[in-house]
């Protein structure tokens, strides 16, 4: 270890030769450099005594403020320091010449650009005013109170109103004058003047708030442009209604009659039609005219005529039966009637002709007379019986005939013999008093009372009142031989109470 420290103390170093070349390279390198900080050194230095010399001015331009450091001692130069470019319009305060003191705050209002088309011409000023009414009076240009003004496009009808700010205040405000020309109106026999900038005639009336309707005649047209000295024609209508084919008409006219005045509408009024006031009426304002349509037409009605019917014996043909040997047939009769209709609806009907053009045909039916006797089985042996009768069956007893106890006539039927079980009320001109009848799951009776119910295919049965049963159903009613005289047999039988439930 010893050996190795004690070698390295004694090693040489060796350092190596530069030549004379490369220090003169080395010598202009420092050199250079040294002039380079030396000079920034100066600048800085100077520059920082140029600021600590200068004075600090605040400069507002059109509301902007810019705050800079001068060693200009007028207003004039601060201006030309910060690269601004006067106009003869603009306002600087304080004024160019002013002494330039530290603080202080210079204002700069420069004129806007403004072009005016006016009368034919087109004027480019630059002005500080504020409002139209200011901007006219700097550039010398009268308006009357018809003319209009119009500010970047849009009509200003107070000249007091300010003007409007710009984005780009660079660029000019737009500005023009439009002359009011006077033109006549000849008003349905009322003459004024009317001063106007409008380009045509409708637009002109228009402004002035002069009403026209749909009938009033304007010459020449509203379309027409407007020049100086221009005469304006103005026909009025009047108002009138018409009532006409279900609807009322409001409307306005020219003519002087009802006539005229429908035919300008394109209403037709036919020789029958009544127009109310007539066709010849003046036409006044607020005049209704009514027209009625009239109309004729022939009507023809038909109605049909009933057919008889009658009924022929056929003693050929058994009892209770029928045989249509003719059908019958409804004729037809027809009229023809004038009707005259107002609006529509009929005010008078004529009958002027009448006929039958179809007679009716009338039925004939063959009823039967022939009487023939058959023989049914009963639970009461054989019956024989000449006429079988579909019935309606009800029943009654002594205490439900509808007669009091202490009356002489009550259990009594109406030929006098006392009410049992076996006595059966019937209409007599259905089957004949005395009559002999079988009705299944009654029995056999004798037809021996009446009712003031009992009509037509009806037939009451008895019963005593301990036995009575209730009954109220069809069933078929056999009359039991021998058969009474023709002469009081009923051929035709009545059909009430209708069949139902059979």
């Amino acid at each position: 270890m010893a050996r190795s420290l004690e070698r390295q103390q004694w090693t040489p170093v060796r350092v190596p030769r530069w030549s004379s070349e490369r220090w003169t390279r080395v010598s202009s390198r420092l050199r250079t450099w040294l002039l380079v900080t030396s000079l920034l050194v100066l600048a800085l230095g100077g520059l920082h005594l140029y600021r600590i010399t200068s004075v600090p001015v605040t400069l507002v331009v059109d509301g902007q403020r810019l705050v800079l450091r001068t060693h200009r001692t007028t207003v004039a130069g601060v201006l030309e320091d910060a690269g601004l470019r006067l106009d003869p319009a603009d306002i600087v305060q304080p004024t160019l010449s002013a002494t330039v003191t530290p603080g202080m705050e210079v204002r700069v209002r420069r004129a806007r650009p403004v072009q005016i088309y006016a009368d034919g011409r087109t004027l480019n000023v630059r002005t500080q005013a504020r409002t139209v009414r200011e901007l006219l009076h700097d550039a010398g240009i009268y308006v009357t109170p018809y003319d209009e003004v119009v500010v970047e496009g849009q009509v200003t009808p107070d000249l007091d109103a300010p003007l409007p700010e710009r984005d780009l205040p660079s660029s000019p405000l737009q500005v023009a004058i439009r002359r009011a020309v006077p033109i006549r109106v000849h008003d349905n026999g009322a003459t004024y003047v009317i001063h106007t900038t409008a380009s045509t005639v409708g637009e002109a009336l228009q402004r002035e708030k002069v009403t026209l309707y749909l009938g009033d005649l304007v010459r020449p047209g509203l379309g027409t442009p407007v020049t100086a000295g221009l005469r304006i024609h103005i026909e009025r209508s009047v108002p009138f209604s018409v009532r006409v084919d279900g609807r009322e008409i409001h409307t306005r006219t020219r003519q002087w009659t009802v006539a005229d005045a429908l035919a300008d509408l394109g209403i037709v009024v036919t020789g029958a039609d009544i127009v109310t006031p007539s066709l010849s009426t003046e036409i006044k304002p607020h005049l209704s005219v009514a027209i009625t349509r009239v109309r004729e037409a022939i009507e023809i009605e038909q109605d049909a005529i009933p057919y008889r019917t009658i009924w022929v014996p056929d003693d050929d043909l058994e009892i209770d039966h029928r045989r249509v040997d003719q059908p019958g047939q409804e004729g037809l009769i027809k009229r023809r009637f004038r009707v005259v209709y107002h609006d529509g609806e009929p005010v008078s009907r004529v009958l002027e002709d009448e006929w039958i053009a179809q007679e009716p045909i009338t039925r004939v039916i063959a009823y039967g007379r022939k009487i023939v006797l058959r023989t049914l089985e009963t639970p009461y042996g054989p019956i024989t019986y000449w006429r079988k009768i579909r019935m309606l069956a009800t029943s009654y007893s002594p205490s439900t005939a509808g007669v009091e106890p202490d009356d002489p006539y009550f259990g009594r039927t109406r030929l006098g013999w006392r009410m049992r079980k076996g006595i059966v009320a019937v209409d007599p001109t259905v089957i004949k008093l005395g009559s002999r009848v079988y009705v299944p799951g009654y029995g056999i009776g004798d037809a021996a009372d009446t009712g003031g119910l009992i009509r037509g295919r009806r037939i009451d049965l008895g019963f005593d009142d301990h036995n009575l049963e209730l009954w109220y159903r069809w069933v078929d009613v056999y009359l039991l031989a021998p058969p009474p005289p023709r002469y009081q047999i009923r051929w035709i039988l009545p059909d009430w109470p209708r069949e139902r439930h059979r």
